[in-house]
């Protein structure tokens, strides 16, 4: 178009210049062909020259190509005659001046066009941001919006307080017919917005937070795009402290669930339904790092509520967290261990070493009781009983059996002493009855000679003696038994009842603990794969 406009313009130039009117067009003419002849040699000019003289032209044309109008009072130099090379040099030029005005205009930043766009779909009396926008394809039914998040990150999880707080980029998208403009053959891909109060903006809140703040550092972190089309999509990151109902009974071994509930505050599914975006509705952080939780998985889902008002749209997604151990197993378990298995070497001090005994078994007896208190120190008071009650009451229990042992041996030990002392008099009484006698036999040498009876009466001490000796040579021999040959090396017969207990209690307090070891990790390990499978 532009080079038709180029030849066009050649022609009425040509036009003027052959004319005896317009003698300043013919004179600028003269010059353009000046500058754009320069080039061609003499001998050119008079070929040329020659070739219009020789062109079949009448007689008068030919002497005067460019006589004055019968009014005209001025006289003009006539322009030379242009060849065609001359007018290829001009249509060269005039292209090059339309292209070049044609990549001025492609240099133009269509942004700035984005403020008369605004202007034109947001302008005064153009868009009410208080009426929601139609439904799906201009229907009156209800708004769809769709939501996605990004969490970015978690910083705690708190058992105590049963809350955690999450960090997370938030964001809607919904279509606004009212908002649809021109991109201008697809150079306006989007116009954007920090004003949320310009458009109109879903009622969503979140029904389990307990805190939580915007980030406006440097800038506030908020957006909104708009696309030709009219669909809006609005993103903000924002900072959440929400509420976390926990099931203690498995603790530490348990597994906690975490919800993230949205739902609209004012507007009912009559109105404005939240669907969760196809595809990917949760994002979660790559290298998500927790000090005691592992993040194992998120399920998304719907939780519409009814009340009085009517029924309200609500989204929730649910956050699986799983515990660690490997903090508790060194912090819990094998302290408590330690301490049971030293409250077991009172059972191999001395029964006659009272301090040692007394003080091992109270000083371990302490350390359970305050390791117990700084466990529940960092745990809600809850009403059932939790695994970790069950291994810390088992463990006390322990140390405090060992404690009252030592109490049973020293009962015992001043009993065996009670007994040997009146075993100790019994026979020094019979020893002195006995040498009464023999001195009286000495004495009386004279007397008659008697026989001391062959029976003698039951409370006789002497015939006891023999008697059980006789019942000892007169048992028939046992076949010998494993365990009683391995018993054997404990002086169990032979020593004291105190000393018996002593050795019963070095195997009897390990293999109770190994038994009860066996029973409690089986139960809950069992217990917590059964709840992985809801």
């Amino acid at each position: 178009m532009c080079q038709c406009e180029c030849v066009s313009h050649i022609s009425r130039r040509k036009t003027s210049s052959s004319s005896s009117s317009s003698g300043k067009a013919r004179s600028q003419a003269g010059k353009f062909v000046n500058q754009v002849g320069r080039a061609e040699t003499p001998k050119e000019q008079r070929s040329s020259s020659d070739a219009s003289r020789r062109s079949h032209r009448p007689p008068q044309e030919a002497a005067t190509p460019h006589a004055p109008s019968p009014g005209s009072r001025t006289h003009h130099t006539p322009i030379p005659n242009m060849g065609s090379g001359h007018y290829f040099w001009a249509i060269l030029y005039f292209a090059s001046l339309c292209s070049a005005s044609l990549a001025n205009n492609a240099k133009i930043n269509f942004r700035e066009k984005e403020k008369k766009v605004l202007d034109q779909i947001l302008g005064a009396g153009k868009y009410d941001a208080r009426i929601r926008p139609s439904g799906i394809n201009g229907t009156d039914g209800p708004a769809v919006v769709r939501v996605n998040i990004f969490v970015r990150s978690i910083s705690k999880i708190d058992d105590v307080t049963m809350e955690y707080s999450v960090q997370l980029t938030f964001r809607e998208q919904w279509t606004d017919e009212r908002l649809k403009f021109d991109d201008i053959q697809g150079r306006l891909k989007y116009l954007t917005l920090t004003e949320a109060n310009r458009v109109w903006m879903p009622d969503l809140f979140f029904s389990n937070e307990k805190e939580g703040h915007f980030h406006n550092i440097i800038m506030p972190n908020v957006y909104i795009r708009i696309f030709p089309n009219g669909s809006v999509l609005y993103s903000i990151r924002i900072s959440l402290t929400l509420a976390c109902p926990m099931n203690l009974k498995l603790y530490p071994l348990d597994r906690q669930i975490c919800s993230l509930r949205m739902a609209s505050y004012g507007w009912t599914t009559n109105d404005l339904v939240f669907l969760w975006k196809e595809g990917d509705p949760v994002q979660v952080v790559k290298n998500l790092h927790l000090p005691r939780f592992t993040l194992e998985k998120f399920l998304t889902d719907y939780c519409n509520s009814k009340t009085n008002t009517g029924e309200y749209s609500c989204l929730k997604v649910d956050l699986l967290f799983k515990r660690e151990f490997s903090y508790y197993l060194i912090q819990i378990y094998i302290p408590c261990c330690m301490l049971v298995i030293v409250s077991w070497v009172s059972f191999w001090l001395d029964q006659g070493a009272v301090p040692a005994r007394v003080s091992l078994g109270v000083t371990t007896l302490l350390t359970m009781a305050t390791q117990t208190s700084g466990i529940n120190a960092s745990l809600p008071p809850v009403s059932y009983t939790k695994a970790i009650d069950v291994w810390t009451g088992v463990c006390l229990t322990f140390v405090f059996g060992a404690l009252l042992e030592f109490a049973l041996v020293n009962y015992a030990s001043r009993s065996d002493m009670h007994k040997e002392n009146m075993k100790k008099k019994r026979r020094d009484l019979e020893q002195a009855s006995l040498d009464a006698a023999s001195d009286l036999l000495d004495t009386d040498s004279n007397a008659t000679f008697a026989m001391k009876p062959l029976v003698r009466h039951p409370g006789d001490p002497l015939a006891l003696e023999k008697r059980l000796q006789c019942e000892v040579h007169m048992q028939a021999p046992k076949r010998p038994n494993c365990c009683k040959t391995w018993l054997s090396k404990f002086p169990t017969r032979q020593c004291s009842r105190s000393k018996r207990i002593d050795v019963i209690s070095r195997i009897t307090f390990p293999l109770v603990f190994a038994l009860f070891n066996l029973v409690y990790w089986s139960t809950y390990l069992f217990r917590e794969e059964e709840d992985e499978t809801f």
